[in-house]
């Protein structure tokens, strides 16, 4: 079988290798693809093929896709979770310093300078004394979300002498693993907010997130403070930001999101959407989310997707193997075995996992699979896909 990717935005040639060619047409051009590999492209208001059984996100924030209607589908989305998280902490950590040290402001002092020598000299003296900065040791960072950036930034910060706090209620076993002991826990994004000298978000922009950074958390921190935000421009309520630079409970704000209102404040530095724009970036997002794609067409494994459950199951020899995207509702394995029984198929192996109203199920079975007997599983009120791969 050939399998079809349709690609909305030029993908590393590094991870587009990974696609055998014989077995895979890929470009931007394709027609009724069985999978969509995007980056920043917006899906909203596309129409996505109804032979789309998978749609892969080279990148971690997946805003530009229908996720709902696409779970309604069937159609696993896939994201890249870690493949970008050294170049994001990379920035974050400059962020730090270009905050703690006025960077961004003695850079355009300094760039402003006119005369000789003599003159620059002198205003150099006078000048220097407003952008008196301060030293990371001893300070406290506050790191909201442990996920693979927040845990390399937490453990970054140690090594440059501050205290790290930690906040993240589903932190993953995986995680908690990689995060240094020295790391603490805070109880709260209260206690959290009440305790940093600096905050860093790194969590996903979604109902519970949104304004996460707002005028009654930031009364609570230690001031003046400095506000990192490389995760979701509306993660941070920037009027509230605004008014906290101006009350001096801020020392700074430093941001990937340029907005009108901030781009003239002495005290925010706003980049241009930097956190994973560097070329390994890339190349890891691609390899990742390549290699994820085939699992999943090839296996019907799913691995890291932001609405279907992880499900990975090793391939019985000589088994024919079924996949099934359902809602999560009871009986609905045994309605799927009940088809199978009903044709004399024996299951060789079988797993079934679910994730919030969804649900999704592997089957290796003995002998081959009909057509017919997959339109019936099709037909199980609940089925929302189902393929023999």
């Amino acid at each position: 079988m050939t399998f079809r990717i349709l690609t909305l935005n030029p993908i590393s040639p590094r991870g587009l290798a990974r696609f055998p060619r014989e077995r895979y047409e890929v470009g931007a051009d394709i027609q009724r693809p069985e999978a969509i590999l995007v980056r920043s492209a917006e899906l909203h208001d596309r129409d996505v093929a109804r032979e789309v059984r998978v749609i892969g996100r080279a990148g971690v924030g997946v805003n530009n896709i229908a996720v709902d209607e696409m779970s309604r589908r069937g159609i696993p989305v896939l994201n890249t979770p870690g493949a970008n998280a050294n170049a994001v902490k990379e920035l974050v950590l400059g962020s730090l310093f270009l905050a703690a040290r006025n960077l961004g402001a003695a850079w355009l002092f300094a760039r402003a300078l006119s005369g000789d020598d003599a003159a620059i000299d002198e205003a150099v003296e006078k000048g220097k004394k407003a952008f008196v900065g301060f030293e990371l040791p001893g300070r406290t960072l506050g790191v909201v979300g442990l996920g693979a950036i927040g845990v390399e930034v937490a453990n970054a910060a140690l090594g440059l002498g501050m205290k790290v706090l930690g906040y993240d209620p589903q932190i993953t076993v995986r995680r908690a693993w990689q995060l240094s002991s020295s790391v603490e826990q805070a109880l709260s994004l209260d206690d959290l907010f009440a305790h940093s000298d600096v905050v860093t978000v790194h969590v996903p922009l979604n109902d519970d997130t949104r304004a996460l950074v707002n005028a009654a958390r930031l009364k609570l921190i230690r001031k003046p403070a400095t506000i990192l935000n490389f995760a979701r421009a509306g993660i941070v309520d920037e009027a509230a930001v605004l008014a906290a630079l101006e009350a001096g409970i801020l020392h700074a704000y430093v941001c990937d999101f340029p907005k009108r209102a901030l781009l003239d404040h002495p005290r925010i530095i706003t980049l241009p959407h930097l956190g994973a724009s560097t070329l390994e970036a890339e190349e890891n997002c691609a390899v990742m989310v390549v290699d994820q794609l085939r699992d999943f067409l090839e296996n019907g494994n799913i691995r890291n997707s932001v609405n279907y459950p992880e499900a990975v199951l090793p391939r019985v020899p000589n088994a024919t193997r079924l996949g099934v995207a359902n809602r999560n509702v009871p009986n609905m394995v045994g309605q799927i075995s009940t088809c199978l029984a009903a044709e004399r198929v024996n299951i060789a192996d079988l797993l079934n996992k679910s994730r919030g109203d969804y649900a999704y199920t592997l089957i290796d079975a003995d002998g081959e699979l009909s057509e017919a007997m997959l339109e019936r599983i099709r037909g199980i009120d609940g089925v929302l896909a189902a393929y023999i791969l």
